[in-house]
């Protein structure tokens, strides 16, 4: 969950799915709506999916895997994951490389090449299995984690609390804000779109992506203006700003009527709509609707 979101973010959604799905095996079998129900709200879907693909391999192998391989082998998991489980749960000697990490050897080692770059993360990458402490690999993976956290920080490093300081090549020389260089990202495009909320009897139109779908696959949206030209639209009912990618968006959120369901839309019981995986932006607009705010708000 912690992959590209906020602790802050993280922890409801930590708490709640962990007392839907208390086991392996509750995770396993359970069925994919409620599963993207659960993690509606979090982004980056393929993680749930990832999750439970891997809870399914673990109550099929009868026990979580011990080694680096087993372990890298779980869908979802790739080097930093399994380098941290195998090494701190383990005792599993694999250098784990984060964010801070890369930040402390940049700068232990002066490395003036971009951060972004593959085959520079490839080099810090073997100067961390070359430091690591074979003996103890899950204490030094989580100490070096932390001396980049709290100590080698992105701007004003503590080079005089730093335990390591003397060892400390760009602070030899004196680079040591400059470093890592890092290139920049591309400019993000800017768009806007608008949503619908065609409500009636207590129930509010929807579409539902399908399986096959490249994003979002089986989440339930609100429908656009274009999907439905034949709407009457009503009051703008607010509006909010939603990032995709690299992708910022401005969504207006509007009251429409519609004289009946088109072909693909469905009607959902507003009371209902925390059974159902909703996507992050029907989310914020529900939030707009000022009658339904104690279901906006349990979504």
């Amino acid at each position: 969950m912690l992959q590209q979101t906020r602790v802050a973010a993280v922890i409801p959604y930590y708490q709640r799915f962990l007392e839907r799905f208390p086991t392996i095996e509750a995770l396993a079998n359970t069925n994919e709506q409620d599963l993207l129900a659960a993690w509606s709200g979090l982004g980056y879907y393929s993680r749930a999916r990832n999750l439970q693909s891997a809870a399914k391999k673990v109550q099929d192998a009868g026990a979580f895997p011990s080694d680096y391989e087993s372990i890298h082998e779980l869908p979802g998991v790739g080097n930093y994951t399994a380098a941290a489980i195998a090494s701190i749960a383990f005792d599993c000697p694999h250098a784990v490389v984060d964010g801070n990490v890369l930040r402390v050897l940049s700068r232990l080692t002066a490395e003036k090449s971009d951060l972004r770059s593959l085959l520079t993360r490839k080099r810090l990458q073997e100067t961390a299995d070359h430091l690591l402490h074979r003996d103890r690999p899950g204490e030094f993976n989580q100490a070096v984690m932390e001396l980049g956290a709290t100590v080698c920080l992105p701007r004003n490093p503590q080079c005089l609390l730093c335990p390591i300081a003397e060892y400390c090549e760009a602070r030899r020389l004196g680079i040591q804000q400059e470093l890592p260089i890092v290139s920049k990202r591309a400019v993000p495009e800017r768009a806007e779109k608008e949503l619908l909320l065609v409500e009636r009897a207590g129930r509010l139109l929807f579409w539902q992506r399908p399986p096959t779908s490249q994003r979002l696959a089986g989440f339930w949206e609100l429908p656009e203006s274009e999907h439905l030209p034949n709407a009457r639209i009503g009051r703008k009912m607010g509006s909010f700003r939603h990032t995709i990618v690299n992708t910022y968006y401005q969504v207006l959120v509007f009251r429409a009527e519609v004289s009946k369901a088109p072909s693909g839309f469905y009607w959902k019981d507003t009371k209902c709509l925390h059974e159902i995986p909703l996507s992050t932006t029907s989310k914020k607009a529900l939030a707009c609707l000022d009658n339904l705010g104690t279901h906006a708000g349990r979504l």
